[in-house]
């Protein structure tokens, strides 16, 4: 298989996270989507990653629906749980973490305008989601060793994500003086071995296209 994926991306960090966690082999291949040179309209009709392309050439979009795919096609070890309410609980968490980065993602280009064309309450409502989701994962996640549960899995994959990902996009935040409860949750996921292995960095654009 081979995963498409952009550096700083937490969609892309979910299914390094989740492949690795299953021993499963990829070829890592790291574009821009945004870049006129980007092959990603080649596997994505939507431009977007990450893209899991497998060895037939069928491609996968979307995150949420590879890391099910992932979840159908390569059970062991599971990463939901095997009940109902922990499986949406779970589930819950990962549209949250989800939805913080959607947020995010639209306050760093929306502050990439000129600052004459910013829309100051497009920005403002983007970040009462971020401030909003941020409160609800702490709640949810509250003084746990797991989000969800007794044991690692997609939740804990969701905000491990999320929380480094704020810190690469949005530093001015400030979301460990905020939810210190999360900071070390945060530190302690970035200990595994698979979010080691994929740590996010800033990645540079050049040649943009619309």
């Amino acid at each position: 298989m081979k995963l498409l994926s952009a550096t700083p991306s937490p969609y892309a960090r979910k299914v390094r996270i989740a492949l690795i966690e299953k021993g499963l082999h990829f070829d890592l291949v790291t574009e821009v989507p945004w870049d006129a040179s980007t092959s990603t309209p080649r596997y994505n009709p939507l431009e977007k990653l990450p893209v899991l392309i497998l060895d037939d050439g069928t491609s996968i979009y979307e995150s949420s629906l590879i890391l099910q795919y992932l979840e159908l096609t390569h059970p062991r070890p599971r990463l939901l749980p095997t009940n109902v309410t922990d499986i949406i609980a779970a589930r819950r968490v990962e549209v949250l973490c989800d939805g913080i980065c959607d947020a995010i993602v639209l306050i760093f280009w929306e502050l990439k305008r000129p600052e004459a064309c910013r829309s100051h309450p497009w920005l403002a409502r983007q970040r009462r989601k971020v401030d909003g989701g941020l409160n609800e994962v702490g709640r949810l996640v509250g003084a746990r060793d797991w989000a969800v549960g007794n044991a690692f899995g997609l939740a804990d994959i969701s905000a491990g994500a999320m929380l480094r990902f704020l810190d690469i996009r949005f530093p001015e935040l400030g979301w460990r003086e905020k939810h210190p409860h999360l900071v070390g949750y945060s530190d302690r996921m970035e200990t595994r071995p698979s979010f080691r292995q994929t740590t996010p960095r800033a990645q540079h654009f050049s040649d943009p296209v619309v």
